[in-house]
């Protein structure tokens, strides 16, 4: 409407003064365009200000500012001042891309030059790379006429700071890589195109956050236990801080290996479980679990664990049992302790410090309780003083061995109640599963018998003490192993009283 208006009254004026101007062809002699000498955007407000030099035609009336696009130009504003060389344009179009712009004299009556040379305002745009923690900055060109572009400047300010320059390029460059930047902050961007007469001409400002996830401080390997069905049972606590839900769990097999992914777990209420069926549970497993971020990258790792094996090896009369320490727990190993089943289930039978791997076991005394066809024994290790309040417990693999199937029946004894080979029984190192023992005289009268593996023979029949001399005795029993055994002999009887 103003220019509307502008052009009435320069109409009349030009009707009413004919005589007092001379007239000029504006076909054969139009004013010659300004030079627009720089389009530049203020950072903060958005605005854009176009600077010209003035037209060296004479009798120019005003100046026509122009968006073009295209080939076509489409009229902004009229500056109605000869004199003027700048105008600020209030518009948000430069914060979503980069506009070109055009400008022309106009003299009067109507007559308008043609269009400058063309500018554009830099538009700028920020995209962060979160995976490789990196900040892509990236432009349009701003054309070299009528000054030479002699290079870009970016220029930085995080969390309202001044701005600084963080980066500068070439001339032929149009983008520039931030390789790291500060979690949770507001990073603003300005692109400055630097001309060679000193001047410059400024970008949009773009800001972005650099907000991510907030990664674990901590992961801790609870425990690497096997359960009932020989199976490595994993268990892992996370920082409750933590906003990663997902996570790589890692298995190697013996020190020299490496680690190979094996599962992607995702923590539930602060915890990760899982049992790991591939394992070979008679080597030894090492295991970590990583925190994964959006990119699927690791980013935190807990502490190692690793399964506990228990070994056996027979020296003599001795059990000799070894076993690897358990890895690595955040805290300490408070002890190990060692359990036994020779028939009746898992008993504990010793408590050992935990700076030991090796522990021996007499068979002797233990083969009176013997009564399953195996020997079985397995560890378990107890965590304390970890940093975060986790109790761990390992349980090893479980180790078996036969009994010794030992029947040593003496052929001797003297029931003289002098406390000293009073009784007479076979000496079992295991616990019978049948038995039946018969003792006779030479004539085949039955002296003693029993079905009870612990029962003994006084050397009396009836409450009768039996004479010196020799008797006969018959025994036979089934092992745990499953074998009858059938055996006979003789006993001795001296010094019976």
């Amino acid at each position: 409407m103003k220019n509307r208006y502008f052009y009435i009254i320069i109409t009349l004026f030009t009707l009413l003064s004919a005589r007092a101007f001379p007239q000029i062809d504006c076909i054969t002699d139009p004013p010659l365009p300004p030079v627009l000498t720089s389009v530049s955007v203020q950072p903060e407000t958005g605005n854009t200000i176009l600077t010209w030099s003035l037209s060296p035609s004479p009798n120019i009336a005003a100046y026509i500012l122009y968006s073009y696009k295209n080939g076509d130009g489409m009229p902004i504003d009229t500056v109605r001042d000869p004199a003027a060389t700048t105008y600020t344009l209030s518009n948000t179009a430069s914060k979503y891309f980069s506009v070109a712009y055009v400008v022309t004299a106009m003299r009067l009556p109507r007559c308008t030059s043609i269009f400058s040379n063309i500018l554009n305002s830099i538009f700028e745009d920020v995209s962060i790379d979160t995976c490789m923690k990196k900040i892509v900055v990236s432009w349009n060109s701003y054309p070299s006429f009528p000054e030479n572009v002699t290079g870009y400047s970016v220029l930085l300010s995080v969390n309202g700071g001044n701005y600084t320059e963080s980066g500068n390029v070439s001339a032929g460059e149009t983008s520039f890589t931030l390789n790291d930047y500060t979690i949770d902050a507001e990073y603003c961007f300005v692109v400055r195109a630097n001309l060679e007469n000193g001047a410059f001409s400024t970008s949009n400002k773009t800001c972005i956050s650099t907000k991510m996830q907030r990664p674990p401080q901590w992961i801790n390997a609870d425990q690497a236990t096997l359960n009932s069905e020989g199976e490595v049972e994993l268990s892992f606590t996370i920082d409750p801080l933590s906003e990663l839900i997902h996570f790589s769990l890692e298995r190697k097999t013996g020190a020299t290996d490496t680690f190979q992914e094996i599962a992607r777990l995702v923590s539930v209420n602060g915890s990760v479980h899982y049992t790991d069926i591939q394992a070979e549970t008679n080597i030894i497993n090492y295991y970590r679990l990583s925190a994964v971020n959006s990119c699927s990258l690791p980013v935190m790792a807990s502490n190692i664990s690793s399964n506990i094996v228990l070994s056996l090896n027979r020296s003599g009369d001795n059990l000799i049992l070894s076993w690897n320490p358990y890895k690595n727990w955040l805290g300490i190993i408070s002890s190990y302790k060692l359990f036994v089943n020779t028939g009746k289930g898992f008993e504990e039978l010793a408590v050992i410090p935990a700076s030991d791997t090796t522990f021996i076991q007499g068979y002797q005394q233990i083969m009176y309780e013997v009564s399953g066809t195996e020997v079985c024994f397995y560890l378990s290790a107890s965590e304390t003083s970890n940093p975060y309040n986790v109790t761990g417990e390992s349980i090893s693999s479980k180790i078996c061995t036969s009994p010794t199937e030992i029947i040593t029946v003496p052929n001797v004894f003297t029931p003289n109640n002098d406390r000293e080979n009073d009784l007479f029984r076979p000496v079992l190192s295991f616990t019978p599963l049948e038995y039946h023992l018969i003792i006779s005289d030479r004539q085949g009268k039955v002296l003693f018998e029993t079905r009870d593996y612990l029962a003994a023979w006084d050397g009396s029949q009836g409450g009768n003490p039996q004479p010196q001399g020799v008797c006969l005795w018959f025994l036979k029993l089934t092992t745990p192993s499953g074998k009858i055994i059938s055996r006979t002999g003789t006993i001795t009887i001296i010094n019976n009283k």
